[in-house]
């Protein structure tokens, strides 16, 4: 397994003074994924930085479900190769990383990315290179390029469910939204499509603030005195929509708990939310808070099942540093996205990217979540299911809401 970080990146540039080299003394960046009987696919997952935490585990997954696959035989009679890198949260370094797995490894295709800014640095790379990039985080849509596969789900899906049902008389009745977000575009974008969705329900301009703060900020002590302030001036039940991301996330809940705000008296809907921000802590005051996914942990069925026992074998097995009775949905998404691959190359009997693509059409997939994930002809969009979670005393999600089916994505939001 070939591993890619900002070290080896730069020395394998030419901008440092030596040659990380592989065993045969070739730089080992630049190993053909085309070697006898093995095909290459690319992580670009951080390890190191702000998103360490949540996006590390996603490398590891993949290779989990490259595993399974070739113990049954891998794909078109070869074998699938995991190479990992370590983009330390870095945005431009997911680019000239994801560049050098395309261009000179050679690597069939890429997983990758949790924030969208880092999405949007790869993108050109991919779309200039003809590559395909799965990308498993649900996100702000208003994008569909051929070169991207979007695994997860758009706000359509995810987003406005959430809204509509704390909205709803089985919610809380919400009329007021503190908006607190990460600096970028996810967080805007959302913001942007969420106040347009207000506005069509007559909601005024008045009911609605947003603030946002730099990733990897921590001190949140001044922002939940401003929720706080903003719930106190009335004119019905005020939310809080949270779209601060990786180390943000446990950092805000911790300042809100010490405050002694209560679910009861200000949910907060965190839409970037999973069971691993909230390992480390109590929970107990915490309890009613809730997110939106397309995989919950405590999805019934025996799907899930399998795949958490998968996963607790796999990190004992490896000695994965990660734990190994926490599941998150980007992990799932990224398993989802290696066997849709997988299945889309057997297809095409090709590992060629526009064979793989024209073959996406018609694939399904059944997910750990339940539903079975599709792919049409029409974009490269998968349905996916959504889940309502409520935070729990141990430290995870419990399922309040669940989609009947797994709806049809809707790339461009109406609202932007």
């Amino acid at each position: 397994m070939s591993r890619f970080t900002r070290r080896s990146f730069l020395q394998t540039t030419g901008l440092a003074a030596a040659a990380l080299t592989s065993p045969l003394g070739a730089p080992s960046i630049i190993r053909s994924a085309q070697a006898a009987g093995t095909v290459k696919l690319g992580c670009l997952f951080s390890s190191s930085g702000t998103m360490a935490n949540i996006e590390g585990r996603l490398n590891h997954v993949v290779r989990m479900a490259a595993d399974e696959i070739n113990a049954k035989g891998g794909v078109n009679g070869r074998t699938i190769e995991v190479a990992v890198s370590d983009p330390a949260s870095d945005w431009p370094l997911y680019a000239q990383i994801g560049k050098q797995m395309l261009e000179q490894d050679k690597v069939a295709a890429l997983f990758g990315c949790w924030t969208s800014v880092s999405r949007k640095s790869v993108l050109p790379v991919v779309e200039q290179a003809n590559g395909l990039l799965f990308y498993p985080l649900h996100f702000e849509g208003d994008e569909n390029s051929k070169n991207v596969v979007y695994v997860n789900s758009p706000p359509a899906s995810s987003v406005l469910p959430a809204v509509d049902y704390l909205m709803s008389e089985d919610g809380v009745s919400a009329k007021r939204f503190f908006m607190l977000g990460s600096d970028y575009v996810w967080p805007r974008t959302i913001n942007k499509q969420l106040k347009g969705y207000w506005k069509s329900k007559g909601i005024p301009e008045s009911a609605w603030k947003e603030e946002y703060v730099p990733l990897g900020f921590s001190n949140f002590q001044t922002l939940v005195n401003q929720i706080r302030a903003f719930a106190d001036q009335g004119g019905g039940k005020p939310i809080v929509v949270l779209t601060v991301v990786g180390s943000s996330i446990p950092d805000f809940l911790r300042e809100f708990a010490n405050q002694g705000i209560k679910a009861t008296d200000v949910p907060v809907l965190g839409l970037d939310m999973v069971e691993a921000d909230l390992e480390g802590l109590n929970t107990e005051p915490l309890v009613g808070h809730l997110n939106c996914w397309a995989y919950l942990q405590n999805a019934k069925g025996a799907a899930n099942a399998k795949f958490l026992k998968q996963w607790a074998d796999y990190v004992k097995a490896k000695n994965v540093p990660f734990k190994a009775d926490v599941a998150i949905d980007p992990m799932v998404s990224a398993y989802d996205a290696v066997h849709l691959w997988a299945m889309a190359a057997a297809k095409a009997n090709s590992f060629d990217v526009p064979e793989v693509r024209k073959a996406f059409a018609g694939l399904s997939f059944d997910c750990p979540s339940g539903y079975k994930i599709q792919m049409t002809g029409e974009n490269n969009y998968a349905s996916r299911g959504v889940f309502i979670g409520s935070v729990n005393e141990k430290q995870g999600f419990d399922v309040l809401w669940q989609s009947k089916d797994a709806p049809k994505p809707v790339p461009f939001s109406p609202y932007s």
